[in-house]
């Protein structure tokens, strides 16, 4: 086998990348972006005009490299409603809709504990139970009209193949739905009424099945294509590194930061701070933290600066922003960002936003309890000043891999015989006085804590 095709939709965008398997690298790569379809009936994803994109750009990454099988990775709290013909039962909601806020407390009143699920309590749609119990609730017909609940990754593998399923890892992306230390479906599928309506449950590395014959011809394929059942996109970025030795933990980075601590020792996880245990892609509960850094760094990065010394040194002096620039989600919900030292531009901002980023993922680490060396994937491996400040307050060091990883690799491997990426170690200088800094970050969040309540 020699290319694998993976579907990787994100929250801001989609992607078909072509991978290498022996390289693991990829070699092809389009992209549209993700955009939110305002409604009616609600804000939901363009889910046709991302189907449109897959096909073409399978036939064309075939036509010019061949794929031998195709991959799936989708972001979390999603899942698609189908009817009995296979189509629509209705829209894909956008879990960042506030709909589901309008009946908090009658869910609140059903969804299973957090001790039972490992999942904390979300704004918006953000626990996919909420998303379908605003969906049953408020859409007319809706419950007589469903047939199948299929999560998101395997939606595409439907439109592949015409078989159907949902994976854990995805089931276990604070849902509500899933028991991640039984692995197996939570009371609440029952008391959704969805028992006999939730797609059987995979590991991601089962074939799902082969290109159905119809689309196959439409594409180019000669041979039948396999089609693994998919991955949840933080669980695709920790799989390459399930082999290594415990304990360690892997940092996803894109629109969401996830903090995934693996062989840690038992601890008591706050729930309140965006803290929940998912479930890996070998059916394993793994305790994670999480903030939307990503997001954060799109909100406030400066357009084309490059950081000199005599902004280290301003930044060094004071400079500081706190938490939080995204405040729906992660380690410090509902509190507002602040600048300490004033607001920064050029220089000083880009690098004072890298090391809050760093520090953020450091109170997530912490959170979920990791020990070990972290490892980074995902665009932040390739920021200098954030990888330093992590690896400052971390003793057991920081590791990058030396090929391109990400999501779209990790989904590769779940079709393929592949050996794991190879690991740096990233080494920072100047770690004493990054310390500093950080210890008088972490004392201006308290206080700006301290100081609210």
């Amino acid at each position: 086998m020699s290319h694998i095709a993976v579907i990787d939709v994100g929250k801001t965008n989609a992607k078909l990348a072509l991978v290498d398997s022996a390289t693991l690298a990829e070699v092809a790569v389009l992209t549209r972006p993700n955009t939110v379809l305002a409604g009616p009936p609600y804000p939901h994803f363009d889910l046709e005009g991302h189907w449109a994109f897959f096909v073409e750009a399978l036939r064309e990454f075939h036509a010019s490299h061949g794929v031998d099988a195709i991959s799936i990775t989708t972001h979390g709290a999603s899942a698609v409603l189908l009817d009995a013909e296979g189509d629509l039962a209705c829209a894909m909601l956008d879990y960042e809709h506030t709909g589901p806020d309008d009946l908090s407390a009658e869910y609140d009143a059903i969804r299973p504990e957090f001790a039972e699920t490992g999942s904390p309590r979300l704004s918006m749609g953000l626990n996919l139970g909420a998303q379908l119990h605003w969906l049953l609730e408020t859409q007319d017909g809706l419950r007589d009209r469903l047939a199948q609940v299929v999560t998101y990754p395997q939606y595409w593998g439907f439109r592949l193949t015409g078989a159907l399923a949902t994976d854990v890892t995805s089931l276990g992306c604070h849902t509500d739905l899933w028991n991640p230390f039984s692995q197996e479906f939570s009371p609440l599928v029952e008391v959704l009424g969805l028992s006999e309506k939730m797609a059987p449950a995979m590991r991601s590395d089962a074939i799902l099945g082969h290109v159905r014959a119809d689309l196959a011809e439409q594409i180019g394929f000669s041979k039948p294509v396999p089609v693994t059942c998919g991955i949840h996109d933080s669980n695709a970025s920790l799989y390459p590194y399930l082999e290594q030795e415990a304990p360690f933990a892997v940092v996803s980075t894109g629109t969401w930061v996830v903090a995934m601590a693996i062989g840690a020792k038992a601890r008591p996880l706050d729930q309140t701070r965006d803290v929940l245990v998912n479930t890996n892609a070998l059916g394993q509960a793994v305790p994670s933290a999480r903030f939307m850094g990503g997001r954060e760094y799109e909100l406030m990065r400066p357009e084309g600066y490059e950081i000199t010394a005599e902004d280290r040194a301003e930044v060094l002096a004071g400079i500081m922003l706190l938490p939080a620039v995204e405040p729906t989600s992660g380690p410090f919900q509902h509190r507002q960002m602040q600048w300490i030292g004033g607001a920064p531009q050029s220089g000083m901002r880009l690098l004072a936003l890298s090391w809050y980023l760093a520090l953020m993922t450091k109170v997530c680490l912490d959170l979920a309890g990791a020990e070990g060396p972290v490892i980074i994937e995902g665009p932040f491996a390739r920021n200098g000043d954030y990888l330093d400040m992590l690896a400052a307050l971390t003793p057991e060091g920081v590791k990058v891999a030396t090929s391109l990883t990400g999501t779209s690799v990790g989904a590769a491997m779940l079709a393929a015989e592949s050996r794991p990426p190879q690991l740096s170690d990233h080494i920072a200088g100047k770690l004493d006085v990054l310390r500093v800094y950080g210890a008088r970050w972490y004392a201006a969040v308290l206080h700006a804590i301290q100081s609210e309540q």
